[in-house]
Parts: C-alpha cells; sequence; structure tokens
C-alpha cells in the first residue's frame, strides 16, 4: 500500500483504510507492506499490527510531498516480488504504470474529485484532472469509495470502477480526562473533527455556533500543514465557547467523540468521509454539508443543511436539534444502525480481497 502519510494513522480517511485494510489482511494470511513519509511517521518498528512498514524521504511541501513519496515507493516495489500494489489518490495515477513493469497487479483508489479543492491553483486542477483520466488507464482497477463518484468516472471518462466503501468499527471511551481537559459535560458540546482547510468549511460551524441560542460549546479537532492563514482566521472568528484542540487521535478523539451532543461535516468536497462513518459508529446525530456524497453517507440516518448557504443554514438544523432532545435521540439510534448495516471493515476488506483475487487471475482491467 502507498500513496498515504502512512500507518499508524495519525492524518486522515487513507491513513485509517491503510490500517484497518492492511490489519486484517495480516488476519487472513496475507503478507502486507505499508509505505511510510519518514517525517509524518514518527513510530521506529518495523511492524505495526503485523504489517511490514517501508519508510522512505519526500519532500516536505504540499506540491511535490505526496509525488515524490510516490515515486521513490513505486521505484522500491519493483525489487519486492508484490502480487498487488494498491495506490491511494488519484493524483498518483501517472505513477501506476511502474509496479506493472514488474509483472505486479495495480489497483488505485482515487478517493474524491479531489481538483474542486480551493488550495489547488489552476495548474495543479488540470494536472489533477489529466490524472484521474490516467487513472483509466494505467492501472489494472479502479476503486471508487462513494456512488456519486463512481458515476462521474462513468459519466466523465466512460470507465467502470468498482465501488467499495470504508467501514467504521470503533469503541466508545467513557468520560474521563479528555473533557476534564477541555472543561467539557457530556452532551453538552458540538463536535467538528478533520483538516482544517478551506474546502473543509470549519468556518460554516463557526459561524452558525455564533447565532445559536445555546449554553452548550464547540469542539472543533483538527489541523492542516499548509493553511496558517485559513486556521489564524477561523481562530479569530471563533467565540470564546469554541474549543480548538489541534490534532487528536487515539484515546482522545474516542473520549471527545462519545459524549457529543452532535457531529457536524462540513466539508463540501471528497468522497466518503471516514470520519462522518466513525462519528454515526459513536452514535452521535450527524449533521452535514449537503454535498452528493455526503447524503449518500447518512442515507436516512442524519441531518442535512444547505452547503452554499453556509454558517446560516447550519444554525436552523443545529438550534432545532438542541431545542429538540428526543429527535437527536432518535437519530443517534438510526446512525448506528445504518454503519452496521453497510459500513463495515471487515465487510470493507472481503471487498478488496475478492478485487485482488480477480486482478490474480486475469491478465487486463478489473471491475
Amino acid at each position: 500500500m502507498l500513496g498515504t502519510r502512512g500507518i499508524p494513522a495519525n492524518y486522515s480517511g487513507f491513513e485509517t483504510c491503510a490500517e484497518e485494510l492492511g490489519a486484517r489482511l495480516v488476519e487472513r494470511r496475507h503478507q502486507v507492506t505499508v509505505y511510510c513519509r519518514s517525517h509524518h511517521i514518527h513510530y521506529r518498528e518495523p511492524y505495526y499490527r503485523g504489517m511490514r512498514l517501508v519508510r522512505l524521504p519526500t519532500i516536505p511541501n504540499k506540491y511535490f510531498d505526496t509525488i515524490t513519496h510516490t515515486t521513490l515507493s513505486t521505484a522500491h516495489a519493483l525489487t519486492q516480488g508484490y502480487d498487488i500494489v494498491l495506490i491511494f489518490i488519484a493524483g498518483n495515477s501517472p505513477l501506476s504504470f511502474v509496479p506493472r513493469l514488474a509483472r505486479q497487479r495495480v489497483a488505485l483508489n482515487v478517493d474524491g474529485l479531489d481538483w474542486k479543492r480551493r488550495k489547488w491553483p489552476l495548474l495543479a486542477k488540470k494536472y489533477i484532472q489529466f490524472a484521474e483520466w490516467l487513472a483509466t488507464k494505467f492501472p489494472n482497477a479502479v476503486i471508487t469509495d462513494a456512488r456519486p463518484v463512481q458515476e462521474y468516472y462513468r459519466t466523465h471518462y466512460h470507465s467502470e470502477t468498482t465501488y467499495i466503501a470504508y467501514g467504521a468499527d470503533v469503541t466508545p471511551a467513557p468520560a474521563g480526562e479528555y473533557l476534564r481537559k477541555y472543561g467539557l459535560e457530556p452532551r453538552k458540546y458540538i463536535l467538528f473533527v478533520g483538516r482544517l482547510v478551506p474546502e473543509n468549511c470549519a468556518h460554516h460551524l463557526v459561524t452558525a455556533f455564533a447565532k445559536l441560542n445555546t449554553r452548550m460549546q464547540c469542539v472543533i479537532v483538527g489541523d492542516a500543514p499548509y493553511a496558517d492563514q485559513y486556521i489564524r482566521e477561523l481562530k479569530e472568528q471563533a467565540g470564546t465557547n469554541v474549543i480548538f484542540t489541534g490534532y487528536l487521535f487515539g484515546a482522545g478523539y474516542r473520549e471527545l467523540s462519545s459524549h457529543a451532543y452532535a457531529f457536524v461535516e462540513t466539508s463540501e468536497v471528497g468522497g466518503t468521509h471516514p470520519a462522518l462513518l466513525e462519528q454515526m459508529a459513536f452514535g452521535n446525530v450527524v449533521v452535514v454539508n449537503d454535498t452528493r456524497e455526503n447524503l449518500e453517507t447518512i442515507g436516512d440516518a442524519g441531518l442535512s443543511y444547505v452547503g452554499a448557504a453556509g454558517g446560516s443554514a447550519l444554525a436552523t438544523v443545529l438550534q432545532s436539534l438542541i431545542d429538540h432532545p428526543a429527535q437527536a435521540a432518535e437519530y443517534r439510534r438510526r446512525a448506528q444502525k445504518h454503519v452496521k448495516q453497510y459500513f463495515n471493515w471487515d465487510q470493507v476488506a472481503d471487498e478488496y480481497e475478492q478485487l485482488f483475487q480477480r486482478m490474480m487471475q486475469s491478465k487486463g482491467r478489473v471491475v
């Protein structure tokens, strides 16, 4: 597995996918290697949850970090005798032909439509769109994690992809040191978790929270490299009842996720957001920006707001939830049921394993 920052997962959904999928493949007696960026992963052991870790350097820059590390990773992979190489991110597609030089089968998980992210200048957007087209040519299989993204590839590139969702298996945590640290009470705060970049629209929540008639607090978990100005503006806009924790993983993330009143997914781009699935699995009522991908994820088990209307629309939905706790309780029940039925890491591992088996049995493209 390559193209992510590596594991243990401590950044985003791709890292979580690599860890959860890889660990389950190890349990099924597959040998799994995960390529890690040496400046990002500080875990020093050679194996993690049974997966071999290969640490390689990169250029820690917004534009060259991913592609540089993937270039080195694919070059290293040529010598390893792998059966399957799983590459993440559509922008890495130009390199997906490299493992095939060694007769390795290549699967590419393209994620969402990355060119829509505000952080990319015009030239970068054009490159990503070109990389999407190459994704339909070079790898043996293309994986999409959301039906709208699958439809996009079918419509724009006349190419079929394999749909495999993310999973969400979580372990709730009792209230303890992290709630005390941030001065929080169970079910008395609204939660956001994600990278603090403009296209994830945390400013929607900050704006909305200022309009609410409530004594609750707002907790924003996350950070981001190369987004200092946006984060600074976000904090300047926020009131005293908005708490920024920075990155929070492991026990802290589980504890805050286990006791929120509601979780808000404000992102305007991307496929299926793993954090959204996990929050539903924790039993949180979720409110999402009304993108097609978010609406597909929640089904009838969550609420949405008109993303184009920003914080004002979100405030209306949140105020109603706060004023009607019985409604919130009903959506918590629906959320957990929905995730158990449709988003399970063991089921995800089954589908990846079946795809890999089909790839091994075929010399051409597989869907």
